[in-house]
């Protein structure tokens, strides 16, 4: 029994430190899904808290994680393990049945799983977590219980100070299609395949082709079996969705800005009304050095062309702008407004308005 409880307890550690680390280094990630469920609840106001509440969230998550491995203060740490997984299994029920939000996050933009998969994935997980709460009382630390609390509150604070930094910078792992190094102009499908399963009349053996090579004209083969079922396979399902880029008479320009083989600048404000309105201040030097320089300098927001006009107006910017879905553009850089450097569809680099850099800077490291 005592080795039992190591291998759940330190199962259940794992699952906890993994999930809450991917999301804890993009907090931003699990705001967009908190604020998801709020306007989901039809509280859309208490969306000025979702930051607090990813970090704490997340943190607590993770305190949990690190008290199941380490076996850190756990007669104590299983009441809030208990806790969260009830309240977590219950919301990804809701979210099972009446699909609130396309995506809880629970792995952050690590790991995606369906509303069901999720789901399913606590109850698995409760099958483990149950157990590790009626054992609570038979775990014992190595260490004294105010040793335990201050190694939980150490472990705390390192991930509180990971999560801030992401919140104020960048992801310090990127786990987006808009990474770093990543080719994102890549519009082709792949081919969707039939498969098609047959079952033997006599014997009840199954046999699956695709669709289009099950010999059905021979008919011999077609007396002795008979269709059972079919499935399809879709490789581009779960991908992230193209950005489709529009000039603000609605026109269709993705092209020119995806395909371009020269060094494109992005300045993506995925919220104009919110966006830090200094950042734009501060970017205006940088892309007239751009422009001088003969590059292509663009912004990118979800905005409407009467707001960007009075938004132009009030702050002096002369660059383009253009539109584009938010949950795209969020996917794109985690900063309001953040920058990206572009380059025949490849990201070359990205910075948030906190970062932003100087001409100099740039161009010694990538333009020479």
């Amino acid at each position: 029994m005592k080795i039992l409880r190591t291998v759940f307890r330190i199962l259940v550690g794992l699952v906890f430190v993994f999930s809450s680390f991917v999301k804890g280094v993009d907090p931003m990630g699990t705001v967009f899904r908190i604020e998801d469920y709020f306007v989901a609840f039809g509280i859309p106001w208490a969306g000025q808290f979702a930051l607090f509440l990813s970090i704490l969230l997340c943190t607590l998550e993770f305190l949990v994680g690190v008290s199941m491995l380490l076996n850190l203060w756990i007669k104590k740490m299983a009441w809030l393990l208990l806790l969260m997984m009830t309240y977590f299994t219950v919301l990804t029920f809701i979210d099972a049945i009446w699909n609130l939000v396309p995506d809880c996050g629970c792995f952050g933009d690590a790991v995606k799983l369906t509303n069901m998969q999720t789901f399913l994935k606590n109850l698995v997980l409760m099958f483990f977590v149950v157990p590790v709460f009626m054992w609570r009382k038979k775990y014992r630390s190595a260490l004294s219980l105010n040793l335990d609390v201050v190694v939980l509150l150490l472990f705390a604070a390192a991930f509180t100070w990971m999560s801030v930094y992401s919140a104020r910078h960048l992801p310090l792992i990127d786990f987006m299609a808009w990474q770093k190094g990543n080719r994102v102009n890549k519009t082709e499908s792949l081919p969707v395949k039939f498969f098609v399963t047959y079952r033997n009349k006599k014997t009840g053996e199954k046999k699956e082709y695709l669709a289009s090579n099950y010999p059905w004209n021979d008919t011999l083969w077609m007396s002795q079996w008979a269709f059972f079922s079919q499935r399809v396979e879709d490789p581009n399902a779960g991908k992230a969705a193209t950005l489709l880029v529009e000039d603000m008479h609605g026109n269709d320009v993705t092209a020119s800005v995806m395909q371009n083989p020269d060094y494109q600048f992005i300045l993506v404000a995925y919220n104009l009304k919110e966006t830090n309105q200094d950042a734009f201040l501060r970017i205006l030097p940088f892309y007239k050095q751009v422009r001088a320089n003969g590059r292509s300098f663009i912004c990118i927001t979800t905005a409407m062309p009467d707001e960007i006009r009075k938004f132009r107006m009030a702050h002096g910017t002369s660059f383009d702008f253009f539109n584009a879905d938010d949950v795209i553009l969020k996917t794109m850089v985690r900063s309001n407004p953040g920058l990206i450097l572009l380059k025949d569809g490849v990201v070359i680099d990205k910075w948030a308005f906190r970062d932003f850099p100087d001409w100099k800077e740039v161009s010694e490291k990538y333009l020479k």
